[in-house]
């Protein structure tokens, strides 16, 4: 049984490219047949499964030819699913995805699932009725002997040959439960479920030995239980616990529904600061499928996963725990998860077992002659083969392992293509002492590194076991190791790997044999060693001036703060110090002198304030005093060509930026939150390769560089610099700009310059008081995407896109722009908006908090606008035609309104709607319910037909005072609950009309309770606040005359239990309720 594991976290070795999958459905289909239904279900339930889909938006495509990126999106994808409808065929985009999912079938291995929808395979294979008829028109257009349209043929008949899924009425008598579209979803999802590859754990290259104790450990878990069960691993390290646990993990994981979590290493983890709060939301943010889940306390943090992960079924292993508080703050009780939930804490501490009353446990025992000697030949001899090992040294190898499958994988490695009077050499150094321990039998693959991959070896384990594979290579590069092919060999060698999370790891008693290494060099002088990394022999050494030329690094990293005293002469006999990192310590002492051949400074939180070089040419790669209490470089960085990246944010001391003219290099320049700084040398304006300068809240700046010509700048972040007036001028073209952030800034005008800025994709303005204006020239920015003024006050007048002359290419608009921010600017006309062919893809129109009147009628012609905000708009009177798409209207406490658009003509052709507006009724269009729950019955022949549900209320205020409120919506299809969400309403004046809609593709999931000949539908709302005055809803249908076929009284037929059942279910509901929450107002 092995306990390596190998650098990727591919799910096995029998697909190269299978790691690189980076969606696991791709999904084909003829959007105006299948979009906005069937593929709009299927996808969302996808979603629901977890599984990742790309569906390309069929609208926004360019050309005539599929783009590089649907190509790739193609390539990357495990599985393609064809949804072949009526009308596939005669899209050229369907038909070239086609062919390209083929090629990748046969090159890629790419699994190919057609979903035949309403049409017959043989229509498709014989190119038979709408197949037939649009191939025939493509022939037309582009020649009977086009090579394209070939392909189109040969594609559609290898794809009509492979199984899939028949979607036809006509099919009922094969397969008679496809009828039931939901049902036909549920059976492809499921499948593709099974198919898909969860990203599953690496774990031993050769597992010998790991299934039988698989097994014995899955005899434990009794998954068919549904009872929540805590389980134990427990054994020496080196015996494969982990790996036993991984392979458990990847064995089960796909009946958890996606909820499930391996967080590796706890002990470790735990220990460094706040480790538990960094456990805890790893944990929920796996668990959850969510981006980000801040925890402020160990208690909040076993809070939420109590009250997150109570009704969820979730796998979760816990790996090397080693005190019972780390199972108190991740799993303290069976309680805190749902029914059939699984368990797994890996420990070498029995005790921690036992005294969190776990009684179920696996003691993992060493591999047996049998399994040790076929690991260490699956790892030392190529195909097996051991007929050249005699008997003799193979009963060294094995018994100086002791079974310990990480002493016959590192042995076995080590072995691996080496000549035989190599390894018998190898061998011969074990028999030689009798008494060797693991940590000998360990060294033996140490000893067999050269210099460089040696010194790779000791800094991971005495410095960077745990960091991320970026920042390690990072040093190791600065520091002039080849550190590629260095990390490949450890890697070879079983003594490192690079975790799926990218993390760089390697087993406890490897880092444990290299630290012995390092303190075996000299045991009673810390100061003649090549590493240091413990509080007290760094103290001793620093404090005392013993370090000696033999020191090459120190790392201190502590969790808690601690003094620690460096004399002035600390670093005078270090010469060959490379790498410097201290953090969190309260360092006393006088000048520090550093030597010329540091590379890597890492200072943090130190309490730092004076810090100087040796005269003459530094080779200081990256350096780093964030925090620090340094006030000056002592005049500039002279002699730091190598220099590539300062962080000095957080230096409150710091008070100007040298000269970095002798910093050719710099690509990094961090200054955030340096309160005291005033200048900034003219020469970080002419650094060439200079990729990210950010000065954020720098309060205190006024004195920036007048111009910019770095061309290699990506970056550029100002915002915060609050008595920052004068922005620079752009003197040439800088091509790599994306980003531009002046927010909060005095500036009082951008520079007419500012088309330089020719790439530009985000730029960020918001309340820069001061700016009354933006020049012209700003519209020349043909990549900007997001323009940013909010809170611009003093602004009134957007400038217009004036024709320019002079210029061949005139001012041209914002072809890109589709997020544009415009609150609380006190605009007095919005004439700018006149044109729309300026912004051709708005989608995000923030006009809130503005003096306007009235809006540009041209507004309907913004095709692509979703969200458009008018809160405030207190001098608006009317709001004219909208575009067709738009979703989401807000233009509460707008006093002046008078005239409104019909949104009803908008619901029919738009997605889900949200509206709020000032008033006091609801449109027309709505159907009126009386006092309590918006409810209603509808008849089974309208399933079908039904678009959306829209539904509406006016919210009762007090007039005059300024009011948050809230709505809680909760909608029941026959007594079952189906959707519950919370709206609020921030600042809101007056009485207002809110009114939401859902399209059917948000019903998705309610269409399986769909099955009786009347559904009722029940909306209950409850305000926070304020109190509904009127309620309403308008069930919209694809025909507008089937809209009001549903019946507001229960019908006759229904039967009279299974009403008196719904009514007993809602009185519990009603109850639970008011119990929740007495301070609702409003419950209905």
């Amino acid at each position: 049984m092995s306990s390596s594991s190998s650098s990727s976290s591919s799910p096995s070795p029998s697909s190269s490219s299978e790691a690189n999958w980076r969606f696991d459905v791709f999904i084909n289909f003829r959007g105006e047949d299948v979009r906005h239904g069937f593929v709009a279900a299927l996808h969302k339930c996808l979603l629901h499964r977890k599984i990742n889909a790309y569906i390309d938006n069929e609208d926004l495509r360019p050309g005539d030819e599929i783009s590089p990126a649907l190509t790739k999106a193609i390539e990357d994808s495990q599985i393609a699913v064809l949804i072949f409808s009526e009308n596939y065929a005669s899209s050229r985009w369907c038909l070239d995805e086609l062919v390209k999912v083929m090629e990748c079938r046969r090159l890629k291995n790419q699994r190919v699932l057609p979903v035949f929808y309403k049409v017959k395979p043989e229509d498709i294979r014989w190119l038979k009725r709408s197949y037939g008829d649009a191939l025939a028109r493509h022939e037309v257009r582009l020649g009977n002997a086009s090579e394209r349209v070939k392909k189109w043929r040969e594609a559609l008949n290898e794809a009509a040959n492979l199984s899939g899924w028949h979607h036809d009425h006509e099919a009922l008598n094969e397969a008679p439960n496809l009828s039931d579209e939901t049902e036909f979803i549920e059976r492809i999802v499921k499948a593709i479920s099974t198919m898909v590859r969860r990203e599953r754990l690496s774990f031993a290259k050769y597992p010998v030995g790991v299934h039988c104790r698989v097994e014995e450990v899955m005899s434990l878990l009794s998954m068919g239980s549904d009872d929540v069960r805590m389980i134990g691993i427990w054994g020496t390290g080196g015996l494969g616990k982990t790996t036993i646990a991984k392979d458990v993990y990847n064995s089960i994981a796909s009946q958890f529904d996606g909820c499930t979590s391996f967080l590796p290493n706890v002990r470790e983890n735990s220990s460094q600061p706040d480790g538990l709060v960094r456990l805890q939301e790893k944990l929920l943010s796996e668990i959850l499928w969510k981006g980000s889940l801040p925890v402020s306390s160990v208690d909040e943090g076993a809070y939420m996963i109590q009250d997150r992960l109570r009704c969820r079924k979730v796998l979760l292993v816990l790996d090397d725990v080693d005190h019972g508080n780390q199972l108190n703050a991740l799993a303290r009780d069976c309680k805190w998860f749902g029914k059939g939930s699984r368990i797994i804490v890996t420990t070498r501490d029995k005790h921690v077992l036992s005294s969190h009353r776990i009684d179920r446990v696996y003691e993992v025992k060493p591999l047996d002659q049998g399994e040790a000697f076929e690991l260490l030949s699956s790892h030392a001899f190529e195909g097996n083969r051991t007929e050249d090992m005699s008997k003799d040294h193979r009963d060294i190898a094995l018994s100086y392992a002791k079974g310990l499958p990480l002493a016959i994988v590192v042995l076995g490695d080590l072995l691996c293509g080496r000549r035989r009077d190599l390894w018998e050499s190898i061998l011969r150094k074990l028999a030689e002492d009798p008494n060797k321990d693991i940590n000998s039998v360990l060294k033996i693959s140490f000893d067999a590194l050269d210099d460089n991959e040696r010194d790779i070896f000791l800094d991971i384990a005495c410095f960077f076991k745990g960091r991320k594979m970026e920042y390690v290579t990072r040093v190791l590069d600065s520091c002039d190791l080849h550190r590629s092919i260095g990390i490949q060999i450890l890697i070879e060698r079983s003594l490192v790997t690079i975790e799926y999370d990218r993390t760089v790891q390697m087993h406890d008693l490897i880092q444990q044999m290299g630290q012995d290494v390092v303190k075996r060099e000299c045991p009673n002088d810390p100061g003649k060693r090549s590493r240091l990394w413990c509080y007290d022999d760094v103290n001793e050494v620093l404090s005392m001036a013993t370090g000696t030329n033999d020191v090459k690094g120190i790392v201190l990293q502590l969790r808690t703060p601690a003094e620690l005293h460096i004399g002035p002469s600390a670093f005078t006999y270090m010469r060959r110090l490379k790498l410097l990192i201290i953090s969190n310590a309260r360092i006393s002492g006088g000048p520090v002198c550093l030597p010329n051949d540091l590379r890597w400074l890492e200072c943090q939180e130190c309490h730092l304030s004076t810090l100087k070089f040796s005269d003459g040419p530094k080779k200081l790669v990256y350096f780093d005093v964030r925090g620090s209490q340094i006030k000056k470089f002592g005049g500039s960085l002279m002699g730091f060509k190598m220099l590539k990246d300062i962080n000095l944010s957080e230096c409150n001391s710091l008070i100007h930026v040298p000269d970095v003219s002798s910093a050719p290099n710099l690509e990094k320049l961090n200054l955030d939150r340096c309160k005291s700084l005033v200048e900034v040398h003219k020469s970080v304006g002419y650094l060439d390769k200079l990729k990210y300068l950010s000065l954020e809240s720098c309060s205190n700046l006024r004195i920036f560089p007048s111009a910019l010509k770095t061309k290699s700048l990506h970056d550029l972040k100002l915002f915060g610099c609050s008595k920052l007036e004068k922005f620079l001028e752009i003197l040439e073209k800088i091509v790599h700009l994306e980003h531009l952030y002046l927010s909060g800034t005095a500036i009082k005008e951008l520079p007419v310059s500012i088309d330089n800025l020719v790439s530009v994709k985000y730029m960020q303005l918001k309340n820069c008081k001061s700016l009354a204006r933006l020049p012209s020239s700003i519209y020349k920015l043909q990549n900007l995407g997001s323009l940013d003024l909010e809170g611009c006050s003093n602004f009134v007048h957007f400038t217009k896109n004036m024709e320019d002359s002079t210029d061949p290419n005139g001012c041209l608009g914002f072809p890109n722009l589709n997020r544009l921010e415009l609150k609380g600017c006190n605009l007095l006309e919005l004439e700018f908006l006149e044109d729309s062919s300026n912004f051709p893809k708005l989608r995000h129109l923030s006009l809130s908090g503005n003096k306007f009147t009235h809006m540009p009628t041209s507004l309907h012609k913004y095709d692509n606008l979703k969200n458009l905000y008018l809160d405030n708009c207190k001098q608006l009177q009317e709001i004219p035609q909208l575009p067709s798409n738009i979703s989401d209207i807000n233009a509460n406490n707008c006093r002046s309104l008078q005239k409104l658009p019909d949104f009803s003509r908008y619901i029919r052709k738009t997605g889900n709607c949200d509206i709020l507006l000032i008033g006091g009724e609801m449109p027309g269009w709505i159907q009126h319910c009386e006092e309590g729950s918006i409810s209603f019955w509808v008849p089974k022949d309208l399933y079908d037909k039904v678009l959306g549900l829209a539904f509406c209320v006016v919210l009762g205020l007090e007039e005059g005072k300024e009011v948050h409120a809230s709505c809680e919506v909760q909608i029941l299809v026959n007594g079952e609950g189906w959707s519950r969400q919370i709206r609020l309403f921030h600042s809101l004046e007056s009485d207002h009309v809110w009114l939401e809609y859902h399209r059917r593709k948000a019903l998705y999931e309610v269409e399986e309770l769909l099955q009786k000949e009347w559904s009722h539908f029940q909306v209950d709302l409850r305000a926070s606040n304020a109190s509904i005055k009127k309620r309403g809803f308008r069930l919209i249908c694809q025909q507008e005359e089937d809209d009001l076929k549903v019946k507001l009284q229960c019908p006759p037929a229904i039967e009279t239990d299974w009403l008196l059942k719904e009514r007993g279910s809602e009185e519990d509901n009603l109850i639970d309720t008011e119990e929740e929450d007495g301070t609702i107002e409003d419950s209905v």
